[in-house]
């Protein structure tokens, strides 16, 4: 009966962490969507209430005011933050799969065990 208890909550860390690794893949799959958000959607400068495009538009290049405004710094910092988080994400995840699959593979053959002997 020990055994269970100590299967159970192994089962149970491995849940955890693949839930903690799907919670930052989450988080950097948010990133990517302010991303793509502050890339592909017009905006208004801070100083004028003239509207800006895109930063992907070729009207882009020609507004000195929009350029100053919107920089690429921000962008890059943007995508830099999220690369952590995915990685650290998918370790977690992968790690609590390959840890609940491995239980519940011991307790297969455990179980054809006693059941053959």
């Amino acid at each position: 009966m020990r055994s269970l208890a100590y299967d159970n909550e192994f089962r149970a860390r491995a849940r955890r962490t693949q839930g903690w690794g799907l919670g930052l893949l989450t988080l950097a799959a948010l990133l990517w969507v302010w991303f793509g958000v502050l890339l592909l959607t017009p905006y208004e400068p801070n100083d004028s209430s003239n509207t800006c495009p895109a930063l992907l538009t070729s009207e882009y290049v020609h507004d000195r005011a929009c350029e100053e405004s919107r920089d690429w710094p921000e962008l890059v910092g943007v995508i830099g933050a999220s690369v952590p988080l995915a990685v650290i994400g998918a370790v977690l995840y992968t790690s609590g799969s390959v840890a609940h699959r491995m239980s519940e593979h011991l307790a297969e053959v455990t179980r054809i065990d006693s059941a053959s002997a």
